[in-house]
């Protein structure tokens, strides 16, 4: 009738920069990790660039530990490609525990993230970095 009984939308976590951000999401996020989460990683080098435009970084995923380090790509096509400093989302492939923990978790960098944190919603997405040509899982 007056609005009484309307739910209020959640306010959103602002952060100050992308280190606060990841400092969070390494609080609140548990360590497990599963196919195909976004998970929220902080940029922290360049790496090289492949002839076909694939470009390597060195990512730190967000876990309870204090991060977990790891490189990444960009897919090639993606266009654009995140900076040292940026938050970024790590989108996970497929996990492969014969291999060293390190390279155990293969995925690429799917979104750049804002630092602002919206409860039952997540991360506020700034830009993607995922080709408009990447089909989509199909599960059945």
């Amino acid at each position: 009738m007056f609005g009484w009984f309307a739910r209020k939308p959640p306010q959103p976590l602002l952060f100050e920069n992308n280190q606060a951000a990841f400092d969070f999401a390494c609080r609140r996020h548990d360590c497990e990790i599963l196919l195909e989460a976004m998970v929220p990683a902080l940029v922290l080098e360049r790496g090289s660039v492949d002839p076909d435009g694939v470009r390597h970084f060195l990512l730190r995923l967000a876990c309870r530990e204090g991060g977990r380090e790891l490189w990444s790509c960009t897919l090639q096509g993606a266009g654009d490609y995140p900076e040292v400093g940026d938050l970024v989302g790590f989108r996970v492939v497929t996990l492969a525990p014969e291999l060293p923990p390190e390279a155990s978790v293969i995925g690429f960098i799917a979104v750049r993230l804002a630092p602002e944190f919206v409860e039952k919603k997540g991360w506020r997405c700034i830009k993607s970095y995922t080709p408009q040509n990447l089909k989509p899982t199909v599960r059945w």
